[in-house]
């Protein structure tokens, strides 16, 4: 990393975060007319935001970026598809299915690690009062942000329009919209956006840019984006699912309960 590049990096977020900076102040000063509480606090906590923001973008630049566009080259390496001396050799879906597995488990792997999403899990267990798990509404979002970049890897390999999975997706999101516990609706909705934060976009995106760069036929632009899309949908498919699941569950052990009372008490 050189000292150059971080200080125009940091310069850049200065520029970036003052906007919001001026916002905060602007309205607590002028609009509510009251001095900014702690305020050398909250100074040193916006020079922490411009320090971990600066590291942050750095860091993609410098590894996250490159190493998934590098996984998505090597994946679709023709020497690796193929074997050595494979030139020429026909390409068809089914030889990139270490590309979908690849993509499955990347996408398994930063959703739960996803900072936001861990925030609104611990919340959302907090609120319903354990009838939400922890646990198993990360697993449930990890799925579906899983089940979607794969099913948008397959799309970028076969040149298949993006509009098709989309609209058919929501089709299915507006049905379970109406069946799933309501509950869950809101919850679901927001596990979407939460999910394609700071861990799975910038992988994502290189994985989808890198993808499309190295498949023969396939275009950067018209086909390197849209993954995060396919991140964003699928989590509302799985954690409405999810709940359904959990619902019928309970229904079945509870008709299991009755029935063994009735056979007990006869």
């Amino acid at each position: 990393m050189s000292g150059t590049g971080l200080v125009e990096v940091l310069l850049q977020t200065l520029r970036d975060v003052l906007p919001i900076a001026g916002v905060l102040f602007g309205f607590q000063i002028l609009i509510l007319r009251r001095r900014v509480p702690n305020l050398r606090r909250v100074l040193l906590g916006f020079v922490y935001v411009l320090l971990g923001m600066g590291l942050f973008l750095e860091g993609l630049e410098q590894a996250l970026f490159p190493l998934g566009k590098l996984m998505a080259q090597q994946l679709t390496d023709p020497a690796f598809l193929f074997g050595e001396g494979a030139q020429g050799v026909e390409h068809h879906w089914s030889n990139y299915g270490w590309v979908y597995a690849f993509a499955f488990a990347i996408g398994f792997a930063t959703t739960v690690a996803e900072p936001s999403l861990i925030a609104v899990a611990l919340k959302a267990q907090e609120i319903s009062g354990g009838a939400i798990t922890f646990w198993g509404l990360r697993i449930a979002v990890a799925m579906g942000v899983a089940v979607g970049i794969g099913l948008g890897t397959f799309r970028i390999v076969t040149g298949t329009p993006l509009h098709y999975y989309i609209i058919v997706g929501y089709v299915v999101v507006v049905v379970q919209t109406a069946l799933a516990p309501r509950i869950i609706v809101p919850l679901a909705y927001d596990s979407g956006g939460v999910t394609t934060s700071t861990v799975t976009v910038p992988l994502v995106a290189a994985l989808g840019l890198g993808l499309a760069s190295t498949v023969p036929g396939r275009s950067p632009l018209l086909d390197g984006f849209g993954l995060i899309a396919f991140a964003s949908l699928f989590p509302i498919m799985t954690v409405m699912a999810y709940a359904q699941l959990g619902e019928w569950w309970l229904r079945r052990r509870a008709r299991k309960e009755r029935e063994t009372e009735k056979c007990t008490s006869n």
